[in-house]
């Protein structure tokens, strides 16, 4: 399949593969930022391809794990009201808040709705037309513009019922506060794609500039990822910092420009707060002034006083380390919980509930015996401690590119 199967190419990877080898002289500690990218590596072993000086470490590019707990009691809060339907992406189901999930609410009797697209939403609405309908909306930059859109549409359309409780998040403000944390030991980034595709790469450009970092637009299947690595560390052993698209196939540096007019115009840049990170400034979307009467926020704001508990947005069970694996301290592994009393089905973290988190890649595609060799940035929570590297010895380098082949043959 065109796009596609090259793209997967087990010979092709392993040339990569070995020109990374080849080109590297220093250790580099490089962030993907996209959780779809997680999963590429974690399912395909590309990151045991790597030479042990590259360290890959994964950044908080999953849209449903760093939807602070706030929100989430917000939209129980909501969907416990009677007449009210809310509707969402599966993943958000089962988010843990304070307490509980939307799916505890939806199994007491909460009309909950899976939805593929915000825009489904307001046809319930016009079916509904005495019930109150929210859509949740969460997500980076690639989904903000069809939640703009159906926001836009209701205006335009007069459907009095919708609302919006939005959780949208940007990514460059993200990676800001990545770079600007103490010690921090990123060295460059993997962008993230889709992101890409809708907003290019322009607004990177001063980020780049400003932190001497390189970062590389990628793609998601394993030639992407080795052909970013080999881009980024090709600067970083040649002492540049600028922003390349390794993913010309699918990204302009303009973006999507009609999708980013139409964010522009239905929301604003707001802070916000990221679960286990903390609040990020300007790296959320508020709706503007026009639309503010479609703010499920503000729209349920008495309801909401009674239900939403204040806390610490950081708050997770004291034995999940979800705070530390977003922020790229931690690998799942790590975690005593985790294949244990934290699973998919029993969640104890976000990252291990939404389909791009990166415990739920490890726990699909990574049995606990790679603990011992996975190569750990901290051995703590704190940015400043600098964790062991695993090493792979020949043996397992060759046992890593005999799985991946057998794994594109039979896939």
């Amino acid at each position: 399949m065109k796009y596609i199967d090259e793209f997967r190419n087990a010979e092709l990877t392993q040339k990569y593969a070995t020109a990374i080898a080849q080109l590297v002289t220093c250790p580099w500690t490089i962030m993907e930022i996209c959780g779809g990218q997680t999963h590429s590596i974690v399912k395909y072993g590309l990151d045991t391809l790597l030479p042990d000086k590259v360290t890959l470490i994964h950044g908080p590019g999953c849209p449903v794990c760093v939807t602070p707990t706030e929100a989430i009691d917000r939209a129980i809060a909501i969907a416990a009201l009677p007449n009210v339907i809310l509707c969402s992406f599966g993943d958000m189901l089962r988010v843990p808040g304070t307490e509980k999930d939307l799916l505890s609410v939806k199994a007491k009797g909460g009309d909950i709705r899976i939805l593929y697209s915000p825009l489904d939403a307001l046809k319930i609405a016009r079916e509904n037309p005495d019930r109150e309908v929210v859509f949740f909306g969460v997500g980076f930059e690639t989904t903000a513009p069809a939640t703009a859109m159906t926001v836009y549409q209701a205006a335009q359309q007069q459907i009095p019922n919708f609302s919006l409780l939005v959780s949208h998040v940007l990514v460059p403000p993200a990676i800001e506060a990545i770079l600007s944390a103490p010690n921090c030991q990123v060295q460059g980034f993997l962008l993230a794609g889709h992101v890409c595709t809708v907003m290019g790469y322009t607004q990177y450009e001063p980020i780049a500039q400003k932190y001497r970092v390189p970062l590389v637009v990628t793609g998601f299947e394993p030639v992407d990822i080795l052909q970013g690595l080999y881009l980024c560390l090709k600067q970083l052993e040649s002492g540049r910092a600028t922003v390349e698209n390794q993913y010309q196939r699918s990204v302009q540096k303009q973006g999507n420009v009609t999708a980013q007019t139409l964010i522009d115009r239905v929301f604003e840049p707001v802070a916000r707060q990221w679960r286990g990170i903390g609040e990020i400034p300007a790296s959320g979307l508020a709706l503007r002034s026009p639309y503010q009467r479609y703010d499920a926020q503000l729209r349920f704001a008495e309801k909401l006083q009674q239900f939403t508990p204040s806390f610490p947005e950081t708050k997770t069970p004291e034995r999940c380390i979800s705070g530390s694996i977003l922020r790229g301290f931690k690998k799942p592994h790590d975690c005593p919980e985790f294949g244990k009393t934290c699973t998919p089905e029993h969640p104890l973290g976000a990252p291990m509930v939404s389909s791009e988190g990166a415990c739920a890649a490890y726990y699909r595609y990574r049995d606990l015996s790679y603990a011992t060799r996975d190569r750990t940035v901290s051995g703590g929570d704190e940015p400043g401690e600098q964790g062991k590297q695993g090493k792979q010895g020949e043996q397992g380098e060759q046992s890593s590119v005999t799985s991946y082949q057998q794994y594109t043959t039979n896939h």
